[in-house]
């Protein structure tokens, strides 16, 4: 009786130790090919088998389903590389590597449930990292301090950090639903408690004017590049990737087009992603052209005395030699400047948020502060403009940017490259 097969049960038929079933269907190819469902009873392999009939008749499906690694690997390869920025691709694969296959790559992608990703969650927000990574152990034996040694340091992701995880897989998957692999992105079913963002806490425009002035009292040869980050509110990769056709000092106005970043060991000079925002013309306050004049100035020494060894580019801001500046060094230079100005050490990013206070500081009307904020309505420009510094302040920056218009001591240079 276990032999036969029930009415409507259509291919079912004994197998090994259960039963299997097939039925045709057509697959992303095109091609008519048979898909087998297996199971230890007739009823669960009829039921698989009814499921496959209705996946069948919606549209394609696959005969052969990789496993999360291959996956992923071709995702990868061919989907991500060629369509993402080199550093948003690095990250992804960062993410892949270190915490999707160690716990779900020998999956088969079209297995993978709710519960299955549920647990994967739990398993990496506990996971140390150290230990996972083999971080103390392939430090040299005398230098290994806890997780080779036995004293786990516990070094576990952040919830943001899982949750990136889980945003990177949950793209992986609707591309797998996309190619008609799967029939669901089960990881788009998990609802996930949303991270706090640490909130940053930016320099006062009394710390940001203490600072800008150490630094140009000192003649640091990055002090254009302060200027920048802090008047206009730049990023650390445009900074160091602006180059000379980007600005125009005649006319008082900048263009950022370029940025330069660290990706898999390699410093890539690239363009700035395409939108409205990148494209405008960005107006320079008088103490902007002020310090871009002295660097040209500084990097005109400078190539005299490199003489033979100049690596010649178009770079604004440059090594002695003509090279870029590693964004690493860059943040290792603005925490020593931190120190010697004797103000709060912040991230280089952090002080976006004090470039709208600097910019009422320095009496820019709103209209132009609007432009270089890249706000979309007046209304948010002035609610940063709500902050009203004192008439000390003011006297301080336009005294720094008149400063810039001395000439700088007999054989006093500025300091580093």
């Amino acid at each position: 009786m276990s032999g036969k097969r029930g009415n409507g049960e259509g291919s079912i038929y004994p197998y090994r130790n259960g039963f299997a079933a097939y039925a045709w269907v057509t697959t992303p190819e095109g091609n008519r090919k048979r898909k087998y469902v297996y199971g230890p009873t007739r009823t669960v392999v009829h039921e698989k088998w009814i499921k496959l009939h209705a996946e069948a008749t919606k549209g394609p499906v696959a005969t052969a389903v990789p496993t999360v690694g291959n996956y992923l690997a071709y995702w990868l390869r061919e989907v991500v590389e060629p369509n993402l920025r080199p550093l948003t691709a690095a990250t992804y694969e960062t993410n892949v590597r270190l915490y999707i296959l160690p716990f779900l790559g020998t999956k088969r992608l079209d297995r993978l449930s709710v519960r299955d990703l549920r647990t994967w969650m739990n398993k990496l927000a506990e996971t140390c990292q150290c230990c996972a990574q083999g971080k103390d152990a392939a430090r040299p034996e005398r230098k290994r301090r806890c997780c080779a040694r036995g004293q786990c340091c516990g070094r576990t992701l952040s919830k943001r950090s899982v949750n990136d995880a889980r945003t990177v897989l949950r793209s992986a998957l609707g591309n797998a639903v996309v190619e008609e692999l799967i029939a669901k992105n089960v990881a788009q079913m998990i609802k996930v408690p949303r991270a706090r963002r640490k909130k940053p806490e930016p320099w006062s425009v009394e710390e940001a004017c203490g600072f800008l002035e150490r630094a140009e009292a000192e003649r640091d040869y990055l002090y254009a590049a302060y200027v920048l980050v802090l008047v206009l509110g730049l990023r650390k990769g445009e900074v160091l990737g602006l180059t000379w056709s980007d600005v125009n000092l005649d006319a008082a106005e900048l263009r950022v087009r370029h940025q330069l970043q660290r990706v898999r060991r390699q410093l890539i000079h690239s363009d700035v992603a395409k939108t409205e925002a990148s494209e405008a013309v960005l107006p320079l306050p008088d103490i902007c052209v002020a310090a871009l004049r002295a660097r040209q100035k500084d990097q005109a020494a400078a190539k005299e005395s490199a003489g033979e060894v100049w690596q010649g580019s178009d770079l604004v801001f440059t090594t002695r030699y003509g090279t870029p500046i590693d964004p690493r060094n860059f943040n290792r230079e603005f925490v020593r400047r931190c120190e010697r100005a004797d103000v709060r050490v912040i991230r280089v990013h952090d002080t976006r948020h004090t470039c709208g206070s600097l910019l009422a500081a320095m009496d820019v009307h709103p209209r132009v502060a609007m432009q270089i904020l890249r706000h979309s309505e007046i209304a948010v420009t002035m609610e940063v403009y709500t902050h009203v510094p004192s008439k000390e302040t003011r006297r301080a920056l336009r005294k720094l940017g008149k400063a810039l218009g001395r000439k700088p001591k007999e054989g006093k240079g500025r300091r580093g490259p």
